[in-house]
């Protein structure tokens, strides 16, 4: 069976996770793949998974529902983002005029 409620992440001890013991763990990955550790964030991994989901699902209003917001309009600044860069990269190709 799934997990219903409750945290996600736990400690050893069985305590939940808060951002603060994600954001130290993510400054140790850095430190250690040699990334600049102001650059990365926990809510960069909600960013990655919004993306990556709604690359997925082409539905923000599920996607909306799975990150908890009350309307999609805080949702389409995720997706803004992602919009962005797709235009950059048609750009690059030079298939916009």
């Amino acid at each position: 069976m799934g997990i219903i409620s409750g945290p996600i992440f736990i400690t050893k001890s069985r305590r939940p996770l808060d951002r603060s013991n994600i954001w130290l763990e993510m400054k140790k990955l850095c430190n250690k793949a040699g990334v600049i550790t102001g650059k990365v964030f926990p809510h960069n991994l909600r960013k990655l998974f919004a993306g990556s989901f709604y690359s997925l699902e082409k539905d923000i209003a599920k996607l909306a529902d799975v990150l908890g917001h009350s309307g999609i309009e805080t949702t389409c600044i995720y997706i803004m983002t992602q919009s962005l860069e797709h235009r950059k990269m048609l750009e690059r190709l030079k298939l916009i005029i």
